[in-house]
């Protein structure tokens, strides 16, 4: 099935009741509901240029709004940052508010799996950042963002994992005496982790590969200044 009709005016007061914003240029709004798809099909704007914004827009505002909570350092701060703006946590987000049942496509499901749900949250971040300014796009975030458990080490793991490798990671996990042991392989790496039970085995193992490639990506990216 495909959902390629244009928004109509119910679909709109919809979304906007949802966000809690109203457009002054709905042409934004509806660019934020059309899946490339579309663009391959008939031509459309599609969202993926607000979506680049948004997700600069989003770094912005959960970086603001964490230097002013928190007293953490750079490395701290990262990580939690992650916690709001990784895949898990927007599609979180954009599940609280029900947006995907107006996303526009072509061509079947099969075209809108992967990131579509976050980068849908993201292009409507960055359309209202367009038409209202940043105080606008700041309201929407700091009202719908959500936390992921901060202890979702696997869940953060993988999506690095997969972006990059475009495979899971891969986790070896056996009962060691009346505790378990796991060991987790990925980005060329290995780490082990400890628990009372296989997930919380999986999760140590999963926290310190995680740990180790932020602070690898960090000092790589301090060296290349």
């Amino acid at each position: 099935m495909s959902r390629t009709e244009p928004l109509d005016e119910e679909a709109f007061a919809a979304i906007e009741r949802a966000i809690g914003y109203s457009f002054k240029d709905r042409a934004l709004l509806l660019q934020a509901f059309t899946h490339s798809s579309l663009f391959a099909a008939k031509g459309e704007a599609d969202n993926e240029r607000l979506e680049f914004l948004g997700d600069a827009v989003l770094e912005l505002v959960v970086t603001e709004m964490l230097i002013k909570r928190s007293r953490e350092d750079e490395g701290k701060l990262t990580e939690l940052r992650k916690q709001y703006v990784s895949q898990s946590a927007l599609e979180k987000a954009e599940a609280r508010l029900s947006l995907m049942q107006y996303l526009r496509y072509a061509g079947g499901e099969n075209n809108i799996g992967g990131k579509t749900r976050s980068n849908l949250f993201e292009a409507v971040t960055g359309a209202i950042y367009l038409d209202g300014g940043l105080a606008a796009a700041k309201r929407f975030l700091l009202t719908n963002l959500v936390e992921i458990d901060t202890e979702n080490y696997k869940t953060l793991l993988q999506e690095i994992v997969q972006e990059i490798e475009h495979a899971p990671p891969r986790y070896q996990t056996e009962q060691d005496g009346e505790e378990y042991r796991a060991t987790v392989f990925a980005l060329g790496k290995k780490a082990v982790g400890r628990g009372a039970s296989k997930k919380a085995a999986e999760t140590e193992a999963a926290k310190k590969l995680y740990l180790e490639w932020n602070t690898h990506s960090r000092n790589a990216i301090k060296g290349d200044k």
